[in-house]
């Protein structure tokens, strides 16, 4: 099943990288406060930057790849 990484911009111009199954799903569960902890005091959010890998593993190694640079 394809996993994404992604990348939100926060209103106060940060930046939060994670990865999912359902992007937009996931988009609105940010958008609403349910998403991650850093997002909800720096709501709303946009989505930057989305890459399509084969698995929730590659994703996860990508997200921590990303997060090093």
């Amino acid at each position: 099943m394809p996993a994404f990484v992604y990348i939100l911009e926060c209103a106060d111009g940060t930046y939060y990288t994670g990865w999912t199954n359902q992007v937009e799903k996931r988009l609105a569960a940010h958008n609403s406060g349910s998403g991650a902890r850093y997002t909800r005091g720096r709501l709303p959010v946009k989505l930057v930057y989305m890459e399509e890998l084969p698995d929730k593993q590659a994703a996860q190694r990508r997200e921590v790849a990303i997060k090093k640079l």
